[in-house]
């Protein structure tokens, strides 16, 4: 029997965007419910007139196809504090009275650490909140969260989570069809955060730290998340940034973004040009995007 659309909050769902979905919750076994629907929200550009996620639509659309036996999805987690709650900025983050300044060996070992725990978390927020230009927005995907520490102290703060859905000039540059960008995008992951704090002025500091990234994000993601990526992302700001440290660190720049959004009946968006870098993490990143990354080498 053909499979019906699906109605949620007024938007309908033809059988092949419920596949979609699907595939997506699948691709997620570990994500807690609301987790995944902030992902799901993302990935179908579900949004409030405000611009927010639908994420409470998005948990009735779960509920439904949990209730089809379409999908299996984790319980709720416990109640976490608001974003609003972890933005309050405390003393715990105030800049230190001298700024770091000199050469990178004053630094002593430069290293990352992964973020675990509410408390480290909510740091981490408020860290990012406060000091990057694009202040703290909830990830997407499968996030990790770095502090940057050096033997003075912290440095910084990085995040890789979910890349972006659909992307020209990247996914003509791996060679994808619509279905394998589909079926193995979580493979792709996005540096969608790197802060060095306004206070530390250290050349070929930021380099360092996105060779760091490369060097363990595979295993780091291994031991979250159960699988390994083949692909980092990131997105520049022409505006603001050049991608210097990008390239010193060996990503590749592709050009830049168009500056509009995924098309949608009705739904149009537009931002800036942002410059797409890429840094490929295994030899044969083409073949396992695009044909799939054995279970056995990807997954745990």
């Amino acid at each position: 029997m053909p499979e019906e659309s699906l109605v949620q909050s007024g938007r309908t769902f033809e059988p092949g965007e419920i596949e979609e979905i699907c595939a997506t919750v699948e691709l997620f076994p570990r994500l807690a419910r609301h987790e995944l629907a902030l992902t799901l929200c993302e990935h179908l550009e579900w949004t409030t007139a405000s611009g927010s996620p639908k994420v409470t639509a998005c948990l009735g659309l779960l509920e439904k196809l949990e209730a089809r036996g379409r999908v299996q999805v984790q319980a709720a987690r416990p109640y976490r504090l608001s974003a609003r709650a972890e933005r309050r900025h405390g003393e715990r983050t105030d800049p230190p009275s001298q700024r770091l300044e000199g050469r990178f060996s004053d630094l002593g070992e430069v290293r990352l650490e992964m973020v675990s725990g509410r408390g480290q978390t909510e740091l981490w927020n408020e860290y990012v909140e406060r000091y990057h230009y694009l202040g703290y927005r909830k990830p997407f995907g499968c996030p990790l969260r770095y502090f940057v520490l050096a033997e003075l102290g912290l440095v910084g703060c990085v995040l890789v989570a979910g890349a972006a859905k659909a992307v020209g000039r990247r996914d003509r540059w791996i060679g994808w069809s619509h279905a394998a960008r589909m079926k193995h995008l979580p493979w792709v992951v996005n540096n969608t955060r790197f802060l060095i704090l306004p206070w530390v002025r250290v050349r070929h500091l930021a380099s360092h730290v996105l060779g760091q990234l490369q060097r363990r994000v595979r295993v780091d993601f291994l031991d979250r998340w159960g699988y390994r990526p083949v692909l980092l992302e990131t997105f520049v700001d022409p505006q603001r940034f050049q991608g210097t440290c990008y390239r010193a660190a060996g990503w590749i720049e592709l050009g830049e973004t168009t500056g509009s959004g995924l098309a949608r009946p009705g739904c149009t968006y537009t931002t800036t040009p942002k410059r797409i870098f890429v840094r490929p993490l295994v030899a044969e990143f083409r073949q396992r995007l695009c044909t799939g990354p054995p279970e056995q080498e990807e997954r745990r």
